[in-house]
Formats: C-alpha cells, sequence, structure tokens
C-alpha cells in the first residue's frame, strides 16, 4: 500500500519558501535604498569638487589644443617667410631678401629669428661689410635661446671674420668645445683652432688635430686634403691607408670634374 504525502508538510515547505523569497526582497530592497542614500551622500559631498576638477581639466585641454594650433600656425607662417625670403635670396635680391628677413626678425620665433640674423650676416658678408656681418653673428653666439647648431655656426663665422684682430687665446677659447670630432662644425672650427695653435707656436696640438680632421668622414673632402698636407709639414702621419686615401682623393676629383 503506497505512502499519501502529507498536506501538512507541504504547507509548511511552501510558506517557508515564501517567507524566504520576502526576506529576500526585502534584503534586496534595503540593500538598493543603502546604496542611493550613499550616491546621494557622495554626491552632495564630492559632486561640486569633482565637477570643477572636470571643468577646469577640459578647459586646460582645451587651452592646450588653442596654444598648439597657434604654435603650429606661426612655425607655418615663419617657415613660408624664409622661404620667400631665401627664394629672393637666391635671385640675387638682396636689398629685397634682407628687408623680408629684417621683417622675419621682428614678428618670427627664436628659431626663425636665428635664421633670419644668420641670412642677413650672410648678405652683409657677401656685400663686403665685414663689420656688420660679424655683429650679426655675434648676437646669435650670445643668443641662448637660439638653437645650439645656429649659435655654434654664428660663433665660427664671427671668429673667421675678426681672427686678425683677435689674439691666438682669444681664438682657442671661443672654439676649441666646439673642435672636438663628432661635433657638427668639427672642421672648420678645428681649422681654424689649429691655426691659432701654430700662431701659438704650439705644433704638438696642431699637427695631431689636423690629423684628425683628415680622417673623418664628415668633413669636406677640399677641407681634409688641407688638413692633411698640414698634419704632413708638422711631422704627423695623417694617413692610415696610402691606397685608399689615393683612391678616394681621385673620386672626389673625378666627381668634382663631371659636376663641372
Amino acid at each position: 500500500m503506497a505512502l499519501i504525502p502529507s498536506n501538512n508538510t507541504s504547507e509548511d515547505e511552501k510558506r517557508a519558501d515564501r517567507e524566504a523569497r520576502q526576506q529576500e526582497a526585502l534584503l534586496r530592497e534595503v540593500d538598493d535604498a543603502l546604496r542611493e542614500d550613499q550616491f546621494a551622500e557622495a554626491a552632495k559631498r564630492y559632486g561640486m569638487p569633482l565637477g570643477v576638477l572636470i571643468v577646469i581639466g577640459l578647459a586646460a585641454f582645451a587651452g592646450y589644443l588653442w596654444w598648439s594650433g597657434q604654435q603650429e600656425a606661426k612655425l607655418d607662417r615663419g617657415s613660408e617667410q624664409i622661404v620667400k625670403a631665401i627664394d629672393q635670396l637666391n635671385a640675387g635680391n638682396f636689398d629685397t631678401a634682407d628687408k623680408s628677413f629684417a621683417a622675419i626678425v621682428k614678428s618670427g620665433d627664436s628659431g626663425a629669428q636665428a635664421v633670419a640674423i644668420l641670412a642677413q650676416a650672410g648678405i652683409a658678408e657677401k656685400q663686403g661689410k665685414t663689420a656688420e656681418a660679424a655683429k650679426l653673428y655675434g648676437q646669435i653666439a650670445a643668443d641662448k635661446s637660439a638653437p645650439e647648431p645656429y649659435r655654434d655656426l654664428a660663433t665660427i663665422r664671427e671668429v673667421a671674420l675678426n681672427y686678425d684682430k683677435m689674439k691666438p687665446e682669444e681664438v682657442v677659447e671661443r672654439l676649441k668645445p666646439l673642435a672636438a670630432p663628432g661635433r657638427p662644425f668639427f672642421g672648420s672650427a678645428g681649422e681654424l683652432l689649429g691655426a691659432a695653435y701654430l700662431e701659438q707656436g704650439k705644433k704638438d696640438l696642431a699637427g695631431p688635430l689636423f690629423a684628425e680632421i683628415s680622417r673623418d668622414k664628415n668633413v669636406p673632402e677640399s677641407l681634409r686634403s688641407r688638413a692633411r698636407q698640414l698634419a704632413g709639414v708638422m711631422g704627423v702621419d695623417a694617413i692610415d691607408d696610402v691606397d685608399k686615401t689615393l683612391a678616394e682623393i681621385s673620386s672626389d676629383s673625378n666627381g668634382q670634374g663631371a659636376a663641372q
């Protein structure tokens, strides 16, 4: 005979299950209410400062984008002005080019100004105005805001123009930092520095310097050839590989002949 399930037990289970679901729903409502209260309190306490920070951040970012755009536009304008002035210079219109570069000096940034002043110095030098050119070169050489390569070039040109008026020790002081292997204008600075050493009677310094210049592949061959000869005169062997050196000289001579 089969057992009949107890109805009382079934009702108790249903009641317990129903109460458990009600309790779970109540706990969920309490948890949701607590979360809402916490969010409201956080918004009340931190909402204003956080909003201010967000606004400041967005404003700063927008300001940076505006500044960057202005700088880029300024650089574009400066580059365009320089190109036009150089075109005038290449055409031989020195007066027009000089006026164009003068306008860039007044309105350009430090880099554009340095280029313009160097060009003005070059124009003055080409026109035989040595003192004016040297003064302009000196202006760039002393300008700490100008890019370093421009300052180095200006220093070398200033010293070259004023060489006869300077004492050898002054030349050494100005050019020794630039006359080091690896520097952009090592050859030009080194040649002038070597000449100053010779005036001081320091062949022991001049000879090795000229030899170093002659071995530097980044130095123009014409300068390397002069340095090689000077080093040889002072008893310093600047040729490591005779055949290779002769081949390089021959190749350079052929290249110049073809170019002509």
